[in-house]
């Protein structure tokens, strides 16, 4: 017993033991306290990494918005020139059909009324 007390006392003495049983009471709520502060830096974690990943949702939605306006841009060109090519092959069939074969008459207009 003696030998108890003196290893008690070399330990810290009264102040130890009422450590140990404070520690031995409050070990559920210590678990409670650690796990809540675990949850607590997790959805931290979590929140942060949606916030980021709208972010970039987000921005991914800017780019392809800017694309679709050029992709539109384009084709609205190459709609004009389709346009404007037909309207140059109308007009190279009907001088191939107005066109004067006679020899001598290149100022000739040809009597066609179209």
């Amino acid at each position: 017993m003696e030998l108890l007390l003196t290893i008690l006392g070399a330990l810290g003495g009264f102040e130890s033991v009422k450590w140990a049983v404070t520690t031995w009471l409050h070990r559920r709520t210590d678990a409670r306290r650690e796990n809540a502060s675990a949850d607590a830096l997790e959805n931290d974690t979590c929140r942060a990494q949606v916030d980021w990943l709208e972010k970039r949702l987000l921005q991914r939605d800017a780019k392809i918005d800017a694309l679709y306006i050029e992709l539109r841009q384009a084709q609205t060109d190459l709609l004009q020139l389709v346009h404007e090519k037909h309207a140059l092959e109308l007009r190279l069939k009907e001088a191939e059909i107005r066109r004067c074969d006679v020899r001598g008459c290149s100022g000739r207009k040809p009597p066609g009324d179209f």
